[in-house]
């Protein structure tokens, strides 16, 4: 496995855009919404990782209820496997509580899933295929 993402929830990611981009250096890849995750995503470039600001569309977000407890900050860490269903059945072996034991399609248009933060020492972890 590798990290492949960090995702940060934020209240608004146009006035977070100029932290990452502006003050950091790092590019702008690109800002897209994914309705069926209820955020809109935006994806700097950060050489062998990318950072990913998340910004709840609506009340019923998982992010709005993350900003509502926590406040802005480090929402998940993603990391990219090569079968995601292979590591899934894995960890469903294992006993693992998944959030999702299906993956779906991320921002990026690849296969995700994550692991409850309960069995992961309180991080949320995304998983995301090559």
């Amino acid at each position: 496995m590798k990290l492949e993402h960090i995702g940060i929830a934020v209240k608004c990611i146009n006035e977070r855009i100029a932290i990452w981009r502006d003050i950091l250096g790092l590019p702008l890849l690109y800002i897209k919404e994914v309705p069926d995750q209820r955020v809109k995503v935006a994806v700097f470039d950060c050489k062998d990782i990318h950072i990913e600001l998340l910004e709840a569309l609506d009340n019923q977000s998982p992010v709005h209820s993350f900003l509502q407890k926590k406040g802005e900050g480090v929402h998940h860490l993603c990391f990219e496997v090569n079968d995601i269903e292979q590591t899934l059945a894995e960890m469903k072996r294992d006993n693992v509580n998944l959030i999702d034991a299906v993956p779906r399609i991320g921002a990026a248009g690849k296969k995700i899933a994550f692991i409850h933060p309960k069995d992961m020492g309180g991080i949320l972890i995304e998983l995301t295929e090559k």
